[in-house]
């Protein structure tokens, strides 16, 4: 038993090091994650209030793509999708606006293979804003 002696500093040291890199790795990709599924989610929500707060048909799409784009700035969300579409009809009484944002996030530090990231993820929100029964169309 002469020759077994070592130092515990070292193999805990390794020992965390091989334990705390992934750990680290697994939690800043769940932030990322929420980060982004946060962005969409507030990008759908705003856009859909700002087309229905818009005074004029014609400039409501626009209104709500330049409020959505604001709010995935602000989160870092890149490359968004933006979709509106007003069920049966845009600003009539009793009518809603559907307002899909998609977007495709890239986990950290994932390599590109042949130009598509090997590990992304899709994230996607849907929000309906009511226009109002008892509302007068512009």
């Amino acid at each position: 038993m002469r020759g077994e002696r070592g130092s515990a500093t070292v193999e805990f040291t390794w020992l965390a090091l091989l334990l705390l890199v992934p750990l680290v790795y697994i939690v800043v990709a769940v932030f990322e994650t929420q980060r982004a599924a946060y962005g969409v989610t507030a990008a759908s929500e705003a856009a859909a209030r700002a087309f229905i707060q818009s005074e004029s048909p014609a400039g409501a799409e626009a209104r709500a793509r330049v409020a959505a784009r604001l709010v995935l700035a602000d989160h870092d969300v890149v490359g968004a999708s933006i979709s509106t579409e007003c069920r049966p009809d845009c600003f009539v009484p009793g009518s809603s606006i559907v307002v899909r944002v998609r977007s495709t996030q890239r986990l950290p530090l994932a390599p590109d293979l042949f130009g598509d990231p090997i590990a992304a993820f899709d994230v996607a929100s849907t929000h309906t804003e009511p226009f109002g029964r008892y509302r007068a169309a512009p």
